[in-house]
């Protein structure tokens, strides 16, 4: 774990059960590419997505909760194993629709952690027990969030948040034994 985070945010890891994510400036760069017949391209990282997979082979859920609708984000979801009662999308509110999600895991804010980028991730950001953001987060965002990531959104930062969240609970190491021993990388063969 980075020893840049101060106690205080590491403690704040430990309950952690579940991560919700807003996906424009989050899991995508934030840039939209329309043709003739509306929306046509997201952009996704890989590294954030075996991410999201790690996150749910530890026993953590993953939620996706959007301002916007989009049949690409049902897709990458589904793509991911985020099961469709926790992908909000279209949401107007998402303080209550973090509420919604809670409620279907019976969980609390303090077991919940939230990466948003912009304005309307607020509401969620300042009651999740760890909110973080990507680097080239809006600066109201960057201020109310435990961990700014050095990656931006779409490009690693969603990795990053999963990487530290591991390994604060003490399950990095088993989620990625498979590929790294324990004194590192593998070698050929």
């Amino acid at each position: 774990m980075p020893s840049r985070l101060p106690g205080h945010v590491r403690e704040r890891l430990d309950p952690i059960r579940l991560l919700v994510l807003d996906v424009d400036g989050v899991l995508t760069d934030g840039i939209l590419l329309y043709g003739p017949g509306g929306e046509a391209v997201k952009q996704f990282s890989v590294r954030d997505g075996l991410a999201v997979r790690l996150l749910e082979d530890a026993g953590l859920s993953v939620a996706v909760l959007t301002g916007r609708r989009s049949e690409i984000i049902a897709v990458r979801c589904r793509d991911l194993g985020i099961p469709d009662e926790l992908v909000i999308q279209g949401s107007r509110d998402k303080s209550a629709d973090l509420d919604e999600l809670e409620r279907r895991l019976g969980l609390s804010d303090r077991e919940v952690a939230v990466m948003g980028d912009d304005l309307p991730d607020l509401p969620m950001l300042e009651r999740a027990g760890f909110a973080a953001c990507p680097a080239d987060a809006a600066p109201e965002v960057a201020a109310v969030c435990h961990l700014v990531c050095g990656a931006p959104g779409g490009r690693g930062a969603v990795r990053e948040v999963a990487e530290l969240l591991l390994k604060a609970q003490g399950l990095w190491q088993g989620q990625v034994g498979r590929w790294i021993g324990p004194s590192g990388a593998k070698g050929p063969g």
